[in-house]
């Protein structure tokens, strides 16, 4: 498994693997999944604010991707950061999340962030909620029924993991 920075040759795997999650899951509460296009503009946005954007390679294949972006736009939230990762269809269990998020974590450190945060949509998301603790994520909190999405209300779980010497000293 190769974990590597996603190359713009990249994004039609990568909007494949986030049109299935957003089709047919509840990770997300986007309900249409966004063109390449859109794909493309955010990945720029991601890379223009200094954030990590990787890939999960496979036998030359993309088989997952992650990032980080901003938690929030006002100056406090400087050191904070959310995560996101996907995975394709069947392809969980495989090592290919866990290798990135251990990257995107190892990246955000390096880059001084002190907290990661994941907004992770859907309760019963058992794989994600799952990958996060094992990469040292706590539980932080459930926002019930945030979104509705295929037909159901879907929850929000909090969980965040301190970066580097997190809370323990004041940032640089």
């Amino acid at each position: 498994m190769l974990i590597r920075d996603a190359l713009d040759s990249d994004l039609p795997a990568i909007t494949a693997i986030y049109a299935h999650w957003v089709t047919h899951g509840r990770a997300s509460f986007e309900l249409d999944p966004p063109d390449l296009a859109e794909m493309t503009r955010r990945r720029a946005a991601i890379l223009q604010g200094g954030y990590p954007y990787l890939v999960a390679e496979h036998a030359g294949e993309v088989v997952g991707y992650a990032y980080a972006s901003l938690y929030r736009a006002r100056p406090a939230y400087l050191f904070t950061v959310e995560n996101s990762v996907y995975v394709r269809p069947g392809g969980s269990r495989q090592g290919a999340g866990r290798a990135l998020l251990e990257e995107l974590i190892a990246r955000c450190a390096a880059r001084g962030f002190r907290l990661m945060i994941a907004v992770i949509g859907d309760s019963g998301n058992a794989p994600s909620i799952g990958l996060h603790g094992a990469c040292g994520f706590q539980p932080a909190g459930l926002l019930p029924g945030t979104g509705w999405k295929h037909g159901q209300w879907v929850d929000t779980v909090l969980m965040t993991r301190e970066l580097g010497e997190g809370r323990a000293t004041p940032p640089n």
